[in-house]
């Protein structure tokens, strides 16, 4: 189920928003101090190509840096990137077969919006980690 979700998924929403998240990957490593950020918005474009069977899970020792960071990302890319999961969100919600990649993109919005000090898992990994956001 998981496969068909994914494919669907990478028709109907993955393709272009993995593609703005890569040309802001791409923005963003023109000025060196903003590698790390163009680090974060590359594993983002990736979860964002094939998002179902994996799952977002806070970092351990992810501190303050990160809070720095994501408050900079925020400003500068997080609120659009939102919009834009929030836009496809509610076009995929139209119909009824779009209904879970509509809820799927919606759960994005967070992971969007602050994606320093986070990482991707998969969620056959046996061991469950609390706070994730599966899908």
């Amino acid at each position: 189920m998981r496969f068909i979700l994914n494919i669907v998924w990478l028709i109907f929403a993955g393709l272009w928003l993995a593609f703005l998240y890569l040309l802001l990957g791409l923005l963003l490593c023109l000025p060196i101090i903003t590698i790390p950020f163009a680090i974060a918005s590359f594993r983002m474009a990736a979860f964002t190509l094939w998002p179902f069977g994996r799952a977002v899970v806070p970092r351990p020792g992810a501190g303050g840096a990160s809070m720095i960071g994501n408050v900079i990302w925020f400003i500068f890319a997080g609120l659009w990137l939102a919009l834009a999961h929030l836009t496809t969100g509610i076009a995929l919600c139209v119909t009824i077969i779009g209904i879970p990649l509509g809820l799927a993109d919606f759960k994005l919005i967070p992971i969007s919006i602050a994606p320093l000090g986070k990482e991707i898992v998969s969620t056959r990994d046996p061991v469950h980690i609390p706070g994730a956001v599966t899908f």
